[in-house]
């Protein structure tokens, strides 16, 4: 099993990214709480480790969230159910070797302070959580100014005395008195432009080199990209995973090398990140996306490849995201990329998200049995979309492919 060199913090940040394509309104928010978060931690005196966990989980706090519908509640002071999301970011966080110390931060970052005081839980990870939940509350008392053009110092102190109101029932009264503090500063509201709170973050990063981690190690982190774009749907539901078994599984019967291989895996679960963009109505759609809806549809893939194109290491899995959708005569998209331009792991990573498709139920059809896929396979390899060497391993081992494919969990 092979090592990479990756940026475990430049990985974070771009799932950030991902994650601001399910907001329509509400972008960069989980930057923003980062900011405010360790703005507030460092007042505390916290630092080192323990201020970076809280910016890391203050960046990731609403990983549970890949509905366009239920981010859209992310800008309510409160509303029912909005324990949900938290649960669900817990247990993607508790999947992956290198966060699953923030789940807890994850699962608590809407409890009251009065409950949350009272939990058996580290005091450390009470206050970050706390902490996130009033920086949180904060972006979206924020939210509502910005939302109607106003200027965020003309809602500077009703923002202040909205959270010193909650002071010891949902926030701790030190982080409370930390926060009133901090932003006495108009600096503080400034910096909450997207372009300064990336400028922020880019400092962040700049601190953190690279880390040599196993590929489990790394394939747990990828997979939480994975499982938040497979939930906005019940009809994209382990599409990643089958993808990615399937597609590693072509790689070796391809003889390609085991780091190859891997990489392979890797790119299958993150092919469709770009699709947290989509508002959920269109990837539920009973009936044939008009041409607007196809044009929405048709740039995941370089939304994908913006995402994945800033984690060094990744290089060559963002490029072959990228091209996921490229056919070989070059009438895929989105760069129409074709013929010996196109990569045969490109290539193989087209031929398995084709086949994991049809072997879903979508809103428009039913499931599709292997050997109605295996023909239209065919079809598209002998009208020279697809590699005919790589359809013509699929039909070597149909069996096989249909199994990794769509029984991803057994692999």
């Amino acid at each position: 099993m092979s090592t990479y060199n990756v940026n475990l913090h430049e990985a974070i940040y771009s799932l950030s990214d991902a994650l601001d394509l399910v907001g329509v309104t509400h972008i960069h928010h989980g930057k923003r709480v980062a900011y405010m978060a360790a703005e507030c931690g460092k007042h505390l005196g916290w630092s080192g480790p323990r201020l970076d966990d809280l910016f890391q989980a203050a960046i990731l706090h609403d990983c549970g969230v890949s509905k366009t519908m239920v981010h859209a509640h992310l800008a309510e002071m409160a509303w029912e159910n909005e324990a949900e999301h938290c649960k669900l970011g817990a247990e993607l966080l508790t999947d992956s070797h290198l966060l699953k110390h923030l789940a807890d931060t994850a699962l608590h970052h809407h409890t009251h302070w009065s409950v949350l005081k009272n939990m058996g839980l580290p005091l450390e990870v009470k206050l970050r959580a706390n902490c996130i939940y009033m920086a949180d509350r904060v972006d979206v008392l924020a939210l509502g100014y910005q939302l109607e053009g106003k200027d965020i110092l003309l809602g500077k102190e009703e923002i202040r005395s909205k959270i010193f109101k909650h002071r010891s029932d949902w926030f701790s009264p030190e982080l409370v008195d930390a926060f009133m503090e901090i932003s006495r500063s108009d600096a503080f509201w400034f910096t909450l432009d997207s372009g300064h709170v990336n400028g922020y973050l880019a400092t962040w990063l700049s601190h953190y080199p690279d880390q040599t981690m196993e590929f489990h190690e790394l394939r747990s982190l990828v997979h939480v990209f994975s499982c938040i774009v497979d939930a906005k749907s019940p009809y994209t539901k382990q599409h990643s995973d089958g993808v990615a078994n399937l597609a590693r599984y072509l790689g070796s019967l391809s003889h390609l090398p085991e780091e190859t291989c891997e990489m392979l895996e890797l790119v299958g679960l993150l092919h469709d990140v770009g699709k947290l963009r989509v508002p959920d109505e269109l990837l539920e759609k009973r009936g044939e996306l008009n041409e607007a809806e196809v044009i929405i549809m048709r740039q995941h893939c370089f939304d994908t490849y913006s995402i994945l194109k800033n984690i060094r290491g990744l290089e060559r899995v963002s490029l072959w995201a990228l091209q996921h959708h490229e056919r070989v005569d070059g009438t895929g998209y989105p760069n129409h990329t074709k013929g010996i331009d196109l990569s045969f792991e490109a290539r193989i990573v087209a031929v398995s998200d084709v086949f994991q498709a049809l072997a879903q139920e979508r809103p428009y059809r039913g499931a599709l049995e292997k050997v109605v896929i295996m023909t239209l396979l065919k079809l598209e390899a002998e009208a020279g979309k697809l590699d005919e060497k790589v359809v013509a391993v699929v039909e070597a081992h149909l069996q096989e492919c249909w199994h990794v494919a769509v029984d991803p969990i057994q692999v």
